[in-house]
């Protein structure tokens, strides 16, 4: 005899189909009485599943939208297609879903039968997202589920990780959050070897291991933003910029001051040659701005092409005066 849990549940099954189910159906298909149907459909509704009775010749019951989300019952391959979704939106990103789906995911995997994730593994290796974008590498949505089930349960990880330079090796983390930034995923975590949180790039990650050890330190979300902040602007590339200044040396030393650095200044007539110090092409362009006189960048180019981007926004609305 099948017992009460297991009848709710092949209940709560039938009416997930999209249409109206008389109270004769259900009983038939239940085996059990009139009555038993109407009060496990009470239990259905108090459980938050907002099943609606019409009444008359043609009416019956059906499952309605609800104020909230309860938990569906989905066969085989209906998992195994919300997976594979779920698994392209972790993969490529979805603005605005991106977290939202890897958290989906993470949830839906811990519950798939070893059959189903097998075949959702399989049909996923064997597809491809046509138009990403160029450059960019698309992240494992296994390492991604094991990396966010592992920073939900406050797992340390042990996982492989290849360097720019393409040396590989071994870390052993406590991941924080994953997050998703043009065009790739991250994973904000404590390196405990190095004592120090990082950054690392989701596609150079290979077989991530839950330990099982708890992890030990943590990061407040008001304190991840800024952390990434720092993390993006120490990437950036630096450069020593070569720039003839059209006012005089001596003008050029003191507006320059304490920001010459390690940089050298050297008279050329009435203009001053500028070899700065190494920084980032948006401080060299803002330190230049404020120098408030004519000028010419030789090198780098990358501080010719930032300046001719900041000309093309700011120039036509300077040229008429608006």
């Amino acid at each position: 005899m099948v017992g009460p849990t297991s009848r709710l549940l092949s209940l709560l099954s039938l009416l997930q189909t999209p249409r109206v189910w008389s109270g004769s159906e259900l009983a038939s298909r239940l085996r059990v009485t009139h009555r038993t149907v109407r009060r496990d459909i009470g239990r259905l509704r108090d459980l938050g599943y907002p099943v609606e009775a019409e009444r008359g010749v043609h009416g019956g019951y059906r499952l309605v939208a609800g104020t909230s989300m309860p938990p569906l019952l989905l066969e085989d391959d209906e998992a195994v297609a919300v997976a594979l979704g779920l698994r392209a939106i972790a993969a490529q990103g979805l603005p605005g879903l991106e977290d939202a789906g890897i958290r989906a995911l993470a949830k839906l995997s811990a519950s798939l039968p070893a059959r189903l994730r097998h075949r959702v593994r399989a049909l996923g290796s064997n597809a491809m997202v046509w138009g990403s974008r160029p450059g960019a590498s698309a992240a494992d949505p296994d390492t991604l589920t094991a990396l966010a089930t592992a920073a939900s349960n406050r797992e340390r990880v042990r996982m492989t990780y290849e360097r720019r330079d393409g040396a590989r090796g071994p870390r052993r983390i406590e991941p924080r959050r994953l997050v998703a930034a043009q065009g790739r995923w991250y994973l904000l975590a404590f390196d405990v070897e190095r004592d120090a949180w990082r950054s690392y790039r989701v596609d150079r990650i290979s077989d991530p291991r839950a330990t099982g050890e708890p992890a030990r330190h943590t990061m407040t979300d008001a304190e991840i933003p800024l952390h990434l902040d720092a993390g993006e602007r120490a990437l950036e590339p630096t450069y020593r910029a070569d720039v003839t200044l059209r006012i005089p040396l001596e003008i050029a030393a003191a507006r320059l001051r304490d920001h010459l650095g390690d940089g050298d200044l050297t008279a050329e007539g009435d203009s001053t040659r500028w070899r700065s110090a190494e920084d980032t092409t948006p401080w060299l362009a803002m330190r230049l701005f404020t120098l408030d006189c004519p000028f010419v960048v030789h090198e780098p180019a990358a501080l010719r092409t930032y300046l001719d981007t900041i000309r093309e926004r700011i120039g036509p609305r300077a040229a008429d005066g608006s």
